[in-house]
C-alpha cells in the first residue's frame, strides 16, 4: 500500500511538472523568436481608400461611450468612405447618451448610425454579426468601448490589406491608465508580453495568432468565408481568428500602431475578465483542435496551435500539483526506502531536484513578462520593482482561472460579462464613488476560497521549514502571498461596494 501510495504520488507530481515545463519553455522559445525577428517589410501603398465600416460594441457604457463616438467621428480618413455603427446593446441611460452623441455628429456630416438591440442574443457576437448586414465597407474595423483610437489608425493600417490574402490585422493595445495603482501596472506588464512576445513571434514566423477582441481590421469576405461570428464560445475573437486561418486567410500584426484603452482598476472586474478569456479560449480548444489536427497543415503550426488554445491549462495543473502533489513528493523522496524497501535507501535534495523544474516552469514566465517590456520602451529597471506583485497576482488568478479551465472542459455554458469601463474615473485617481453598482462586479465567495487557500499554503510553508526543506518554502510563499493578495484585495473591493450608490 505504502509502494502504491509512494507511486501514485511522483507520478502525478512529475508528470503535471512535466506539462508546465513544457509550458514555461514554448514562453522562453517565443521570447527568443520575438527578439530575434526582424520586422517585416511595410505593406505596398494602396492606391485608394476603400470604404471601411467602424463597429462599436457598446453594452451599458455610460462612462465611456461619448469618448468613444467622438474619437471614431475625428478619425482622419474620407468621410464618404466611413461608416460608423454604434451597435448599442444597452439597458440604461447609455443609449440616451450614444444617440445624442450620433445625431451630433450626424448633423456635422458624419456618416454614423446608431444600431439598438433590445435582444441581447449572441452578446457581442451577436451584435457584431446583426451590424455586418448593414456594412457597407469592404473591410471592418472594431472597437470597444474603452478604445480611444487615434485619428491616423485607420489610414495607416489599412494598406496592410494591399495583400489580398490578408484577412484581418491587428493594432497594438496601449494603456490609459497604466499608473492608476499596482493592479493596472501589473496588466499593463502582462499585456505587453502578449502584444511584444506572443504576437510578434507568431506573426513574423508565419504561425497562428489571434484577433484580440477590438482594435483590428477584418477583410467583410473573410468573416463570411470563415463561417461569420459564431456564439457557441464566449471568445468569439479566438473562435473567428482559428476558423478564417484554417480558411486559408493570413493575419498580419502591426506591432508600431498603437490604440490606447483602459485597464479594470480592481481585482474582481480584472478577475471576470480573466475567467472569461480562460473559460473561452478552452472552449474554442475543445471546438477546434479536433479540425485542426485533420486539416492539411504544418506539423509546426499544429503544435504551436495547441499549445497556443491550451495554455490556460497550466492554471489548473499548477493549482493541482501546489495543493495536492508537492510537498506529499518530496516527502516521499526523503524517505524512499520506507515506500520502495531498503534498495531504494536515497535522498534526493529538493534543489537538486524540483528546483530547476520549479525554475522553468515558473521563472519562465518571468522572463516572458520583462522581456516584454524593452520592445514596448519602458523602463525595466523600474518594471522590476514589479515583479513581486506580478508574481503575487499571477499565481492568485490560478484559483479564478483554474474554475474557468474546469468549466471550458466539461462544457458549462456561461454568459458573456463585460468588463465595466469607468472612463475618467479609471484615468485620473478620483475613486470610485460615482460609479453606481451595476458597474461593478461581484465575485462570490472568491475571497473566501483564496483566503482559505493562502492560509493552507502559509501552514505548507511553516511545515516546509520545520522540515528542513528550504529549497521549497520560497515557492510555498510565493503561493500563500498570491492567494492573501487576491483574497484581500477582492475582500477589500466587496466591502466597498456596499457603500456604493444602487
Amino acid at each position: 500500500m505504502l509502494q502504491f501510495f509512494g507511486f501514485a504520488v511522483l507520478l502525478g507530481h512529475y508528470s503535471l511538472l512535466f506539462l508546465l515545463c513544457i509550458y514555461g519553455a514554448h514562453r522562453l522559445q517565443l521570447t527568443w523568436v520575438a527578439w530575434r525577428s526582424r520586422a517585416p517589410q511595410a505593406a505596398k501603398q494602396l492606391n485608394d481608400l476603400p470604404i471601411i465600416t467602424v463597429q462599436l460594441p457598446v453594452f451599458n457604457e455610460r462612462f465611456v461611450v461619448e469618448r468613444l463616438i467622438d474619437a471614431v467621428a475625428a478619425l482622419d480618413y474620407p468621410r464618404e468612405r466611413l461608416q460608423i455603427q454604434v451597435l448599442d446593446d444597452s439597458t440604461d441611460d447609455t443609449t440616451v447618451l450614444a444617440a445624442a452623441r450620433v445625431a451630433h455628429h450626424r448633423a456635422a456630416g458624419i456618416w454614423i448610425e446608431h444600431l439598438h438591440r433590445t435582444d441581447r442574443t449572441g452578446f457581442k457576437a451577436g451584435a457584431l454579426g446583426a451590424g455586418l448586414v448593414h456594412a457597407k465597407g469592404e473591410f471592418i474595423a472594431i472597437f470597444d468601448a474603452d478604445f480611444v483610437p487615434a485619428p491616423e489608425a485607420l489610414k495607416e493600417a489599412i494598406h496592410a490589406f494591399s495583400a489580398p490574402d490578408v484577412g484581418m490585422v491587428q493594432l497594438r493595445w496601449l494603456h490609459l491608465n497604466r499608473h492608476y495603482n499596482t493592479l493596472t501596472e501589473v496588466q499593463a506588464v502582462m499585456l505587453d508580453a502578449h502584444f511584444a512576445i506572443d504576437q510578434v513571434a507568431r506573426a513574423r514566423t508565419g504561425l497562428y495568432f489571434n484577433f484580440n477582441g477590438t482594435a483590428g481590421l477584418w477583410r467583410k469576405q473573410a468573416i463570411h468565408d470563415a463561417g461569420g461570428w459564431q456564439w457557441d464560445t464566449i471568445t468569439e475573437d479566438l473562435d473567428l481568428s482559428y476558423r478564417a486561418q484554417m480558411k486559408g486567410w493570413r493575419f498580419v500584426y502591426l506591432h508600431n500602431i498603437g490604440c490606447p484603452s483602459e485597464l479594470p482598476v480592481e481585482m474582481t472586474a480584472f478577475k471576470s475578465q480573466q475567467h472569461r478569456w480562460a473559460q473561452g479560449a478552452i472552449q474554442v480548444m475543445r471546438k477546434t483542435l479536433p479540425r485542426l489536427w485533420r486539416a492539411p497543415l504544418a506539423l509546426r503550426i499544429k503544435l504551436e496551435a495547441t499549445l497556443h488554445l491550451s495554455s490556460n491549462l497550466a492554471y489548473l495543473l499548477m493549482l493541482i500539483d501546489s495543493a495536492f502533489f508537492l510537498l506529499p513528493s518530496v516527502y516521499v523522496r526523503q524517505h524512499m526506502s520506507t515506500f520502495f524497501g531498503p534498495t531504494f535507501d536515497i535522498s534526493l535534495p529538493v534543489l537538486l531536484l524540483d528546483g530547476p523544474l520549479l525554475l522553468l516552469s515558473t521563472g519562465s514566465h518571468l522572463i516572458f513578462f520583462m522581456a516584454g517590456q524593452k520592445p514596448t520602451w519602458h523602463s525595466l529597471g523600474k518594471q522590476l520593482l514589479l515583479v513581486p506583485a506580478l508574481l503575487a497576482t499571477a499565481v492568485g488568478l490560478s484559483l479564478n482561472n483554474g474554475r474557468a479551465v474546469w468549466k471550458g472542459l466539461r462544457g458549462a455554458v456561461s454568459p458573456f460579462v463585460r468588463t465595466p469601463k469607468l472612463g475618467e474615473h479609471a484615468i485620473h485617481n478620483q475613486g470610485l464613488k460615482a460609479r453606481p453598482r451595476s458597474y461593478a462586479q461581484r465575485k462570490r465567495g472568491d475571497e473566501v476560497f483564496e483566503l482559505s487557500l493562502a492560509a493552507l499554503y502559509g501552514f505548507y510553508t511553516l511545515l516546509a521549514v520545520a522540515l528542513g526543506w528550504w529549497g521549497l518554502a520560497p515557492f510555498l510563499m510565493l503561493f500563500m502571498g498570491g492567494f492573501l493578495y487576491a483574497g484581500t484585495q477582492t475582500l477589500r473591493e466587496s466591502r466597498a461596494l456596499l457603500a456604493e450608490p444602487a
